[in-house]
């Protein structure tokens, strides 16, 4: 037995709380940003992902009109800083509804590092800044998805294994439903199966 639920009858509140609880594990843009009269700000987006590979593109989605959306479109700028586990605290303290005119920096005691390619800052704390100039924004409904062509990729060196980020090190947060947060787990490996290779590995239900 299922239980059915139709978006068209549901409020729009319950029906997102819905569908937030099984999109998941989200991971987490902490996106950076500056206004246009300067104010820097920072904020956690779950609503993230990689939009194109050449040329390098990443998205996440603003729901409603939020400082970031506001910054972006007024400066053409953002980095996307890694959101992880030692850093917990501060990620969620940054979706605090501060007033436009107050620092999240500030606010939540991070550290503002000057960019390489933007004039926005990252967070020095972050093992990885994702430098973006926006490409493209669109308004879907009540939200708006914007679209960062990736400048340049910091990554703390410490969190490197054989010219490779290592998870692992990276620890990474991601968001699930209601108030919940999650962090690395297990970590499985498993390689993809060309058709001329077919089973290979994979064993039917059953089998």
């Amino acid at each position: 037995m299922r239980v059915d639920v139709d978006p068209e009858t549901v409020g729009r509140r319950d029906f997102y709380a819905l569908l937030n609880s099984v999109v998941v594990p989200r991971p987490i843009a902490w996106v950076s940003s500056r206004s246009a009269a300067g104010v820097l700000n920072l904020a956690p987006h779950s609503f993230f992902t990689v939009s194109c590979v050449q040329p390098p593109m990443v998205q996440f989605t603003s729901v409603g009109r939020k400082d970031s959306l506001n910054n972006v479109e007024a400066t053409g700028e953002f980095v996307v800083n890694f959101a992880a586990e030692p850093l917990y605290e501060q990620v969620n303290a940054s979706g605090t509804n501060f007033p436009p005119e107050l620092s999240e920096f500030e606010a939540i005691g991070v550290t503002a590092e000057p960019s390489r390619t933007v004039a926005v800052p990252r967070v020095a704390e972050s093992p990885v800044a994702i430098e973006c100039t926006l490409h493209t924004t669109l308004e879907l409904g009540d939200c708006t998805l914007v679209i960062g062509q990736v400048r340049h990729l910091a990554i703390d060196a410490a969190m490197m294994d054989d010219g490779h980020p290592e998870v692992r090190r990276l620890r990474p947060l991601a968001r699930l439903g209601k108030d919940e947060w999650t962090t690395l787990g297990e970590v499985r490996e498993i390689s993809r199966i060309r058709y001329s290779d077919w089973p290979g590995h994979f064993t039917p239900p059953g089998d």
